[in-house]
């Protein structure tokens, strides 16, 4: 697995499109080995599944039997190390392709790359950290920029959530960098396609559930805590604060309940109490408590 790891960073690194694809299409394939089990089913199934796009598939895995799977397993130990850390190595990556400007391929690129960040910060919760900090929170906000095609902000949008999951330290710093504001500026402007604001909407549904302090932080892994110093001086920067989420003491800043969140969202949407009523009468989200 390191190896693979290994050969897919250094495509990532590259400055030829071809390359980083390929590097994304190698990590994509060791993310499906691990939640796609490696049962084989009879030929006359693999020809019907072709067909049956709404059919649960039999070969993926469920979360529970990945806890004891071997290979997610081994995945798992080598992304609490600095080295093997794919999070850290895709998120330098999405930089890497914001500072190359806007065209066909290279949006396609950030699009692969957000998908993959988005699948990785879900099978290895701990890399959410990195999105404590203000240069990696910046990446996602610039890419909810009005220059950048719809598609691209849908799947900022989702990858934020991914981001923000479970971690209230990631969404303090998207708060202090004016991250409400980012979303509800692009939800008033008329050019914002409505998938675009769709996925907002849904967005502030999320930001605006209560929060729980994480039931069993775990100390703060150095190895995710490097100064990001290689990461700065690109297009990204917006008073970037380099230093650690945890060693700048924001690592256990407190939690927000609704009624919080909704006062501060109040500064830029006036109908956000009717937001608040929706979510209380429809939990779209599952069971929540008030």
């Amino acid at each position: 697995m390191e190896a693979l790891l290994a050969h897919s960073f250094d495509y990532l690194s590259s400055y030829e499109p071809t390359k980083v694809r390929k590097g994304l299409r190698q990590v994509e394939g060791l993310l499906a080995q691990i939640c796609l089990s490696r049962a084989k089913r009879p030929v006359s199934d693999k020809r019907g599944s072709s067909l049956l796009f709404n059919a649960p598939q039999s070969g993926c895995k469920a979360l529970s039997e990945l806890r004891d799977d071997p290979a997610f397993s081994e995945f798992f130990k080598l992304q609490d190390g600095f080295q093997w850390n794919v999070a850290m190595r895709l998120v330098t990556c999405l930089e890497h392709l914001l500072g190359r400007g806007s065209s066909g391929t290279n949006d396609l690129l950030i699009l692969a790359t957000l998908d993959l960040i988005q699948g990785v910060l879900l099978l290895h919760p701990p890399s959410r950290i990195l999105f404590a900090r203000e240069i990696y929170m910046n990446l996602l906000l610039d890419l909810l920029d009005p220059i950048n095609c719809p598609a691209i902000q849908s799947a900022t949008l989702l990858t934020l959530v991914t981001a923000l999951l479970d971690h209230p330290a990631n969404t303090r710093t998207f708060e202090e960098l004016d991250g409400l504001l980012t979303v509800t500026s692009l939800f008033k402007q008329r050019s914002t396609a409505r998938e675009v604001k769709l996925k907002l909407v849904e967005f502030l549904y999320f930001y605006l559930m209560p929060e729980t302090a994480m039931l069993s932080p775990s100390s703060p892994n150095s190895a995710l805590q490097r100064s990001p110093s290689k990461l700065g001086g690109g297009p990204v920067s917006r008073n970037a604060n380099v230093s650690g989420a945890h060693g700048n003491g924001k690592g256990n800043r407190d939690t927000r309940t609704t009624e919080e969140k909704q006062s501060l969202l109040g500064r830029y949407l006036s109908n956000v109490e009717d937001l608040v009523e929706d979510l209380k009468e429809t939990a779209p989200f599952g069971a929540t408590v008030y």
